[in-house]
Parts: structure tokens; C-alpha cells; sequence
């Protein structure tokens, strides 16, 4: 008997489904000589401190190392008090006496860091020794899973993945737990002040521009603007120079020609700049990326968006949710063709799919060395039945984002015309004259949403215009803008530094905080946790987020580029470096930030403020 083990009941059941297995059993489904039983996500964790000896929350047992991890069953809270979860336990009894019983084990679970995690606790738990094969598939539906039976993989081939997805349970377990119990001990508080690996850089992120926001003091400055005419058609020029005195301001705006009725010539022309410029097509998408666009375009939270694209996966309609990648391979990029063909009945994209059939495809996502376990989000091509509408939305991003990115580079022309009327002005505009892929979604150009002008009329050097209206600009410098979960998201890709180049961030995408899979946990754990609330699109810190992050700010727990660089040890894991060494490094770690955090928690001497959010 072969024994197929997935990550969820939902998953399993469509694998049987696919091989026409429909006996259904307590804890699994069987039939044409399979068995399909499943996890429900994480049954088994690593165990608490008190299973290593290391009893109540005491100074003399920071910091806590143990010499080996153990695995402990997923834990519930009840009225006799938190205890092992009778539904896990029960399914552990059936998934050990299935592997027992079998002849192969198949594992079908995510492929990925956590779905490896997930199986392979499962594995050692139970004490299994049996060889196991492994399921790799990016999409779930019935073509593509057929295939990755056919091809199934030595479960072997994944130990490095099991090992950096190990390594980083390990890590976090070792500075949460010691730094937490380090700062509440030392705070004398009654609550728990918890801290982590990647959520306490994260809000370190967000209260240090809280903090440089709140603390930003405006800088007047002026400037002087004008309205010139052709014929008809008015355009605004701006100094070129921004003055720090009225003073300043005034004397130039009284050097501006006044014109007499009907007679041209206050502005005086001196030069015509018209360039025009390529934009290329965005990248295809991965989780990260669609999270953002979710945010920026729905107001969905990185949570929301997870979770409804792991549905819309469950439902066969789009590819792995839960990647890194925003390339595809070429084998890939073979059947985009015949995949964009089947949206041309799409109600909002189907002309734009019409007109990809007869372009050669932009080839900007399309670089197989830069897909890792999956390549980039797509839809797959299956009938997508009456969804609900943030469902559609999601459903829409991915395939509105596939037309896009195989699309025609948008073409614009910059224009920049110099006026002279006592001082030089300036007046820019863009003119988009190919929409390329920007009209799938029929966007403006996010460079004119500050724009003077939206169009500029045709002028030619020399040429004498009047000027209809002038005036004195006071205006203030702005401060950073909070983080909202798309900038935040953003900002976590790259360890808090602020790139904008898609390809760039990306490349750093291994350095920064958390992966796509685990971003939107850490934001939800922080609200869960009342340091961060969110405020309308905003996300704020509370009292006690930034009480927390006055003292740990200083602390290298908070600081960002250090855990990034952890997550790149993973990765590197991942690809055969050593475990050890890594293991070493975060004992170390661990036993300086114990140390640091005992001393610096003793300011904190109550739970500080409400955890209510801090005005903005």
C-alpha cells in the first residue's frame, strides 16, 4: 500500500479525486491502491522550555540552550489549561499506523520550506524509517499533478530545505523564547513582552518612522509660479530654485513680466526638451509583490491576500502561492500563448489578450535561473465559476499582472520647456503615446500624479507667450509617510533599505526580513501582540510597542540588517553550507541578547501606556 501524506484534508481529497480513490475512512481516503491522510498544518512543534528541565520564568535559567531539540504535539488551550491537542493526537495514532503499514510513503504536502517542515517533524516524531519520495508540483490541478506522480523525486533531494527550515525553528525558538522571558523578567512585568527574530526588527522599522514622522519639524520654502498661454492653452512653469524667504520669493515674482492685453511678451521660450523614454513591463509576480499591489489597489491586508490566494490555489485557478520567485523558465514560457488565449472573453482583459495574440511576447520575466522552488504566480488557465468578489479581485490581480508582463513596453515623452520672464521657469509634462502594458489596467503614470502639467501644448524655442497669471508658492517639506502593509512589505524584501528598482529588490531578496510566506504572520503577530495597530491604511505602533522599542532599540535584536542576513544563512543552508556553523552563531547570539535585555529591561518596569495606537 502507498501511503500519500498532505498538508491539509482539502488537498488530500482532490489528490484521491485525481485517482479515483473515494473510500472515505476516519483520517484518510483510500482506494485503487493508495491511502491519502493528511497534517492539519503544524501538528508537532519544537517542545517548551519545561520539557528541557527548564521550569517557571527564572534569571538562573536564561540563557535556555538545549542540547537537543525535542518535538512536542501541537498544544490547545482548555479550562483545565493548555494542553495537547486531542484532534492531533489522534491523527498522529492513524498517520503512524499508515506508515507502518506501508509499502512507499509519497509527501505531498506544500513544496516548500514550512510544507518540508510539516511532513518531516511528522517523520521523526513517529520514529519512521521507511524511504519516502517526494511530490513537487507549483499548480494543483489534475494535469499537473499526474505529472508530478510521474516524476516524483527522492525525498533525499530536500534534506537542505528540511535543514534551513530546521535551523530557522531552531533560531527562533532559542531568541524568543530567551528574549522574551530576558525582557519580561527584567521589566518585572506580569505580562509577557515578547520578542522574536524577525518581529522585533520589523516593529523596530515601523516605531522609528513613527518617531522620525511624529518628530519631523517642516521647513517652509517658497517658490514662484506662472501661467503661460499658446493660444488658448494654458501651462504652468515653477522657478527653477526654491527659495527659504518670502523675501526672496517676492522680489523675483515682481521681476515677472506683466502683458499688456493681447500683446505676447511676458514668456520668452528658451529651450524645448522632448525625449522619449521606455518603460518596461513589470515582473511577473510573486507572493510579496501581489501583497503589495492587494494593499495599494484593494486595501487588502498581506493576510488577506495569503489566504485567499491559497484558496484560489486549493481551487485549482492559479499556480503556488507561497513563492519567492517573479521569474519563469522557458518550459514555462512555451505555453503562455495558449494560456493568454484563454482570457479573451475576460470581461475587463479580454482585448488586451486579444492583442497579445498577435505580438511577440516581452521576455522580461523569463530567466530559469532565477526561479528557485517555484517560479512566478500565474493563472492556470482553469474556469474560474462565480467567486465571490474579493476572491475575483485577487484572481484578477494575478491575471491582469500575467497580460501585463508579457506585454509591449509603455513609450512616453518627456517634455521640458525653460521659460525666461525675469527668472528662469520650468514646466514639465509626459505624454504617454504607446499605453503598451499599462493598458491592461488602463493605469496613469504613477510619475504624473504630481504633475504641473498632464500635457504640454507644441512651443518652439524664441517663441514670446503671455503670461495670463503669477504667483507666490508657499509651500512645507513633507516627512516620510508611515508605513502602510504595502510599504512595510516592501521595506521587509530589502532589511528596511528604500530601493524602488523591481529587479534590484529582488535580487536582495534573500537578505531581507522574513520570506513571502512569513511576512504577513509577523505583521499579524504584532498586532495580535498589541505593539502595532492598524490605523484606517496605516500601521501604528501602540504604547507598548514603542515602550518595547525604547529599550530594545539599540539591542542587535532590533536591528534589521542583522536578521536579513540570517535569512541569506537559510537560503545558504538551503544550498549545502553548514548547519553548525549557523547553530554556533545564533547560541552566541542568543547568549549576548539574554544579557543585553536582562540589564536594559529593567527601565521597563510596568506594561506600559494602553494598547490602544498613538495618535498619528
Amino acid at each position: 500500500m502507498k501511503v500519500i501524506i498532505a498538508e491539509k484534508p482539502s488537498v488530500a481529497r482532490e489528490i484521491a479525486k485525481v485517482f479515483g480513490a473515494n473510500t472515505k475512512r476516519e483520517g484518510y481516503i483510500e482506494g485503487k491502491g493508495y491511502t491519502f491522510t493528511w497534517a492539519f498544518g503544524h501538528l508537532l512543534q519544537l517542545a517548551p522550555p519545561q520539557e528541557y528541565g527548564f521550569y517557571g520564568w527564572s534569571v538562573q535559567n536564561l540563557p535556555m540552550l538545549p542540547q537537543k531539540f525535542k518535538l512536542s504535539i501541537r498544544k490547545v488551550k482548555t479550562k483545565d489549561g493548555v494542553v495537547e491537542d486531542p484532534a492531533v493526537k489522534k491523527q498522529l495514532d492513524i498517520i503512524k499506523n499508515l506508515f507502518e503499514e506501508a509499502t512507499e510513503i509519497i509527501v505531498a504536502t506544500d513544496a516548500g520550506r514550512e510544507g518540508e517542515l510539516i511532513f518531516r517533524y511528522i517523520y521523526y516524531y513517529l520514529k519512521c524509517k521507511k524511504p519516502f519520495k517526494r511530490l513537487w508540483i507549483s499548480s494543483q490541478t489534475d494535469a499537473a499533478i499526474k505529472d508530478g506522480f510521474r516524476n516524483l523525486k527522492p525525498g533525499s533531494d530536500y534534506d537542505t530545505l528540511f535543514n534551513s527550515a530546521h535551523c530557522r525553528s531552531q533560531s527562533d525558538w532559542l531568541v524568543g523564547m530567551n528574549a522574551t522571558q530576558a525582557l519580561s523578567i527584567s521589566a518585572g512585568t506580569r505580562s509577557v513582552l515578547s520578542l522574536g527574530r524577525v518581529q522585533t526588527p520589523t516593529l523596530a522599522m515601523i516605531c522609528s518612522r513613527y518617531i522620525e514622522n511624529k518628530n519631523f519639524v517642516p521647513q517652509t520654502y517658497y517658490q514662484v509660479s506662472i501661467q503661460v498661454d499658446k493660444r488658448g492653452q494654458v501651462f504652468r512653469a515653477l522657478s527653477d530654485k526654491n527659495f527659504k524667504t518670502k523675501e526672496e520669493a517676492q522680489a523675483v515674482l515682481d521681476k515677472v513680466e506683466d502683458v499688456p492685453t493681447g500683446f505676447p511678451q511676458g514668456a520668452n521660450i528658451i529651450s524645448v526638451e522632448a525625449k522619449p523614454r521606455k518603460e518596461l513591463p513589470p515582473l511577473l509576480h510573486d507572493l510579496s509583490s501581489l501583497q503589495q499591489e492587494a494593499n495599494k489597489r484593494k486595501g487588502f491586508t498581506a493576510d488577506q491576500t495569503l489566504s485567499i490566494l491559497q484558496s484560489l490555489y486549493e481551487s485549482k485557478l492559479v499556480t503556488y502561492p507561497r513563492t519567492g520567485s517573479r521569474y519563469i523558465g522557458d518550459d514555462v514560457f512555451a505555453g503562455i500563448s495558449a494560456l493568454i488565449d484563454k482570457f479573451t472573453g475576460h470581461p475587463d482583459f479580454g482585448k488586451q489578450a486579444i492583442y497579445l495574440q498577435g505580438v511577440k511576447l516581452s521576455k522580461r520575466s523569463v530567466n530559469a535561473k532565477k526561479v528557485t522552488d517555484h517560479h512566478a504566480i500565474l493563472p492556470t488557465g482553469e474556469t474560474a465559476h462565480q467567486l465571490s468578489a474579493d476572491r475575483q479581485a485577487i484572481y484578477d490581480l494575478v491575471v491582469g499582472r500575467m497580460l501585463e508582463a508579457f506585454h509591449q513596453d509603455c513609450i512616453k515623452e518627456i517634455t521640458k520647456i525653460v521659460v525666461e520672464s525675469g527668472f528662469k521657469f520650468i514646466a514639465t509634462g509626459t505624454v504617454i503615446s504607446v499605453p503598451g502594458w499599462r493598458a491592461v489596467f488602463n493605469d496613469t503614470d504613477d510619475d504624473k500624479k504630481d504633475e504641473e502639467n498632464p500635457a504640454l501644448p507644441k512651443v518652439q524655442q524664441g517663441e514670446l507667450l503671455p503670461i495670463t497669471e503669477k504667483a507666490l508658492l508657499e509651500k512645507q517639506t513633507k516627512p516620510k509617510p508611515l508605513y502602510n502593509e504595502a510599504s512595510l512589505l516592501k521595506a521587509l524584501e530589502t532589511a528596511g533599505k528604500e530601493i524602488d528598482d523591481d529587479e534590484l529588490r529582488y535580487a536582495m531578496k534573500d537578505s531581507g526580513l522574513g520570506t513571502p510566506a512569513t511576512r504577513a504572520a509577523i505583521i499579524e503577530t504584532l498586532i495580535k501582540r498589541d505593539y502595532v495597530a492598524r490605523e484606517k491604511k496605516t500601521l501604528v505602533p501602540t504604547g507598548t510597542g514603542l515602550a518595547v522599542y525604547e529599550v530594545v532599540k539599540d539591542q542587535k535584536i532590533a536591528q534589521a540588517e542583522l536578521t536579513g542576513s540570517w535569512e541569506k544563512r537559510l537560503e545558504e543552508i538551503r544550498s549545502g553550507a553548514s548547519i553548525t556553523d549557523f547553530q554556533e552563531e545564533i547560541k552566541t547570539y542568543t547568549r549576548t541578547i539574554t544579557q543585553e535585555l536582562l540589564k536594559a529591561g529593567v527601565s521597563l518596569k510596568a506594561k506600559p501606556g494602553a494598547s490602544t495606537p498613538v495618535k498619528a
